[in-house]
């Protein structure tokens, strides 16, 4: 079983003690890069999961041995033609015609087998002049043969087509003998007894345990179920049940068959499946929290007394021009709905919902620690030790390279090929991504402008609107640009630097990923919320950009308004076109391109002994490569910053995440199972670097949420109002009380209104902002209302972050790690693993007490010996007779 067990490892292992040809990049040569059993479901019905089971599809010739796994050559048509009468071929263009059936034979045979071919050619060969495509050809086939032979000779059985061009499939085959050998090399452990229980949890636990089991029976997939208090030792399994209860859309509101994407897929990608999972799970209380929060919103927008003041049209609140010349003067009544809408995400419950998403995150974080280890106990991954990697070849390759030319260099010194050059393209690209968020903002700034001098009314009174939809739409597109560049980016700057290891190497690349997907993606958030209106100047003194252009302003309700905009359109449009259109139609596009390519370079004579129905691996070999979890899980972390960074400005986000989660759950599944090919399976105990980077966007999410309730929103300058400036502790006065005011007649020359009707009957105008009115002495400075309420947002934003984290400290401290039913399993398998120890050694020691007791009692029967042999020879020293017969008589009876 343990063998049987390896067979989904085997060739992953073998990797590390075959040598394998460093092949010539090109485009004739690839390798299914999973065992035969990849997925080639394409409709719903399912059909050729079906076909894969017969004989002829999964199988050698001798319809006996199975094929673990397939290699794939692209053999390309000589040039070079063969001359008539030249004798026959040599061995080297016999072997890509002929079919050739190992049974695992060692490289000694393989080395015979090319003398034998040696011997029996012609001993008048002609000597051909090869084409230089032919010659690299011929290279190519040297590196592929020498490969097959170092996989004989591990034990592997292969079994090749008879085809001379084209498409040349390699089918391999395990023996026993090779699972066997794996197993032990992987260490697999498999349990003593077939199945021991677990210790059931009692009272109160155990019944709310079943309750939920009767509730959640019809939200389970229809496939065999491992029992979670029994650990047997082995699994069913069968593909067609995995795509029908997990792969399709029709089972969204199923749980996963967690247990079964491992047996398939392996151990990552079903920790992957399993983490996804429990982050849309959590996301429903989330929603719901959020929904609330949103419609108390709602209710309370009719009681709202700030909003009704600006909304008041005997409030005569004229504000000043907000453009140079072509703008006139306006009331704020005209922003009505613009704060109506701002109360609905900026009122006291937001401050709760920061807090209660920052411990959200928090208890995330716990129960999938909890999950994991659950998860890896089942799994009999707890004893996984990570083993030292072997190095990548490409490292072995630049390190020879560097020691040829530096023959004086050590080899202590070359663990790493240091390269400077990644870290300064990196910061290139980062500043890419500001010189895109400042091309927006100039945007926005000439096109207001631009819109100002409309004579058209309508197009005026929605210069603001315009310009902000416009702009979001253009970093919408900016960034699902920039995020495909950086993808790549991140991989070429990875393999500048030459990991050494796999490992190291699938770190930095995520690393460098996420880092410029971060700042691609939160830039213009970054921008709306802390930066947007701050350095806009006042009237009269105002702050420009190329010598004519106002830095621009927030809305009369706020920035925050704008920032929910912002956020919900981008993170709506990542998910919708990056997240789910992206995924169905670039894998569509690429095999159909592969398809037509392989077309034009396939021969157009068709092979009579081929069979007409295409085998599987010809099924398998048109599914996209593997390329790996990371982005998969790229874009749930994008996801999941949205969901928690900027979440006190959006409180829908959760629920959009979690519609988008239910069907990305399916889209991620239904690829794996139809669109890929299957890919190796990789043992691992957890995550790895990407708990971490969950771990510190939760730990920003704090700091940011505190900014922008303290910065963005009104929520601080409304809690002063109330308490400190207020006549009567309520809310009325508190926008006279926000607004300045100007004098018109300090307005530069040139800049003011142009056949205005309201000019001569204006002496004041009012901005927002909390400075000294005209007739002051110091006027038009920073008021003392400004520095107490700035004072007041630093100590909130203090405040609030500490209070978090220590409440974020406390719930990690109280929900443990491991859950109590595993740690006492744990405990208990160790006790009866010593107790079986303290057994042995007590046998031992019984056996030892019964070799030293069979000692003494031979040794007092050789003492009585010594007393016999020294009496025999007194007697013999008295007798002087006898012969010597009678001597060696008498001493052998002694």
């Amino acid at each position: 079983k343990a063998a049987t067990s390896s067979r989904e490892y085997f060739l992953g292992c073998n990797s590390k003690y075959l040598t394998v040809p460093q092949n010539v990049p090109s485009l004739h040569s690839s390798r299914i890069s999973g065992p035969l059993e990849a997925p080639s479901c394409v409709d719903t019905n399912c059909s050729s999961v079906k076909a894969m089971d017969s004989m002829s599809g999964t199988h050698f010739r001798d319809s006996n041995r199975k094929v673990d796994y397939v290699l794939v050559y692209h053999y390309r048509k000589r040039f070079t033609q063969h001359q008539p009468g030249a004798g026959s071929l040599g061995p080297m263009h016999r072997a890509a015609s002929m079919t050739i059936a190992s049974n695992g034979e060692t490289k000694k045979s393989c080395l015979k087998l090319q003398r034998d071919n040696g011997q029996n050619a012609p001993q008048e060969a002609q000597v051909i002049e090869l084409d230089p495509l032919d010659t690299l050809e011929e290279e190519k086939r040297q590196q592929r043969e020498e490969y097959e032979c170092n996989l004989m000779a591990a034990g592997l059985e292969i079994e090749k087509d008879n085809k001379s061009q084209g498409l040349n499939f390699v089918r391999i085959h395990a023996t026993w003998q090779v699972l066997s050998r794996e197993a032990e090399l992987l260490k697999i452990k498999m349990p003593t007894k077939k199945m021991y229980k677990i210790k059931e949890e009692g009272g109160i636990l155990k019944k709310l345990s079943e309750i939920w089991c009767k509730l959640s029976e019809p939200l389970q997939p229809q496939v065999p179920q491992e029992d979670t208090k029994m650990k047997s030792l082995s699994y069913p399994f069968s593909r067609e049940k995995i795509y029908l209860e997990w792969a399709r859309y029709g089972v969204f509101y199923k749980f996963q068959p967690i247990d079964l994407i491992r047996k398939y897929f392996g151990e990552k990608i079903g920790l992957y499946f399993a983490w996804l999972g429990l982050y849309t799970e959590f996301l429903i209380p989330s929603s719901v929290v959020g929904i609330i929060v949103f419609l108390y919103g709602c209710i309370t927008i009719e009681s709202d007394i700030p909003s009704k003041e600006m909304c008041d049209q005997h409030n005569t609140f004229t504000m000043c021009p907000l453009c140079d010349k072509f703008c006139d003067y306006w009331n704020l009544s005209s922003a009505c709905s613009t704060a109506r809408a701002s109360h609905l995400f900026d009122n006291p419950a937001t401050v709760f919902f920061s807090i209660f998403m920052a411990l959200w995150a928090t208890m995330f974080l716990e129960q999938w620690k909890r999950l994991q280890m659950r998860l890896s106990y089942f799994w009999d991954l707890t004893g996984l030790d990570e083993e030292e990697e072997h190095p990548r070849p490409e490292y072995e390759t630049k390190l020879l390279q560097k020691k040829l030319k530096n023959k004086n260099m050590k080899t202590e010194n070359t663990n790493e090929v240091s390269c400077s050059l990644p870290f300064l393209l990196l910061y290139s690209q980062i500043t890419l991504t500001f010189s895109a968020v400042f091309g927006v903002i100039v945007y926005r700034i000439t096109t207001s402008a631009a819109l100002s001098f409309s004579t058209n009314e309508t197009t005026r009174s929605n210069v603001r609107v315009t310009v902000t939809a416009t702009a979001v739409i253009i970093n919408l597109v900016v960034i699902l640009i920039l995020d495909e560049i950086y993808g790549a980016v991140a991989k070429w700057l990875t393999e500048i630097e030459v990991p050494k290891t796999e490992k190291t190497f699938e770190e930095r690349l995520i690393l460098k990923a996420f880092l410029l997907k971060f700042v691609n993606s939160y830039a213009p958030i970054f921008y709306v919320a802390f930066f947007k209106g701050r350095f806009v100047g006042r009237p009269g003194h105002y702050v420009y950009v190329f010598e004519g252009y106002r830095m621009e302003e927030c809305a009369p309700g706020g920035c925050l308004m704008e920032l929910c905009i912002q956020l919900s359109i981008i993170m709506l449009g990542k998910q919708l076109i990056q997240n789910n259109l992206f995924e169905i139609g670039i894998p569509k596009l690429k095999k159909l391109i592969r398809k037509m390519k392989d077309e034009r370079t396939e021969p157009k004579k068709m092979d009579t002994s081929q069979p007409k129905d295409p085998q599987q691996w010809d099924l398998d070999y048109t599914l996209e490569p593997f390329t790996g979890l990371t982005p998969e899980y790229m874009e749930m972390i994008i996801q999941f910053g949205f969901v928690t960074l900027f979440v006190a400005s959006f409180p829908l986000a959760p629920l959009f995440a979690l519609l988008n989660n239910i069907i990305e759950v399916r889209l991620d599944a239904k690829k794996f199972v139809t669109e890929l090919r299957r890919p190796d399976t990789v043992r691992a105990k957890d995550i790895g670097i990407w708990y971490n980077i969950l771990s510190g966007i939760g730990k920003l999410s704090v700091i940011i949420n505190a900014f922008v309730i303290a910065v963005t929103s009104d929520f601080i300058p409304r809690l002063m109002y109330q308490y400190t400036y207020s006549q009567n502790g309520s809310m009325h006065g508190f926008i006279n009380h926000t607004l300045s005011y100007f004098n018109v007649s300090h307005l530069k020359a040139g800049t003011q209104p142009e056949n205005s009707p309201f000019a001569q009957n204006i002496l004041f105008c009012r901005f927002k902002d909390y400075r000294e009115p005209p007739w002051s002495q110091n006027q038009y400075e920073f008021s003392k209302q400004y520095w107490a309420v700035l004072s007041a947002r630093l100590a909130f934003v203090i405040l609030f972050q500490n209070l978090v984290m220590f409440l974020s400290i406390l719930v990690d401290w109280m929900i443990p790690d491991i859950p109590k039913d595993i740690s006492e399993q744990i405990k208990k398998e160790k006790s009866v693993l010593v107790d079986f120890f303290l057994k042995e050694e007590h046998e031992k020691l019984k056996l030892v007490e019964s070799f030293i007791t069979h000692d003494k009692r031979k040794h007092k029967s050789g003492a009585e010996d010594q007393r016999i042999r020294a009496a025999s020879l007194s007697q013999f020293n008295q007798s002087q007779k006898g012969s010597i017969a009678s001597f060696s008589s008498q001493h052998t009876v002694v």
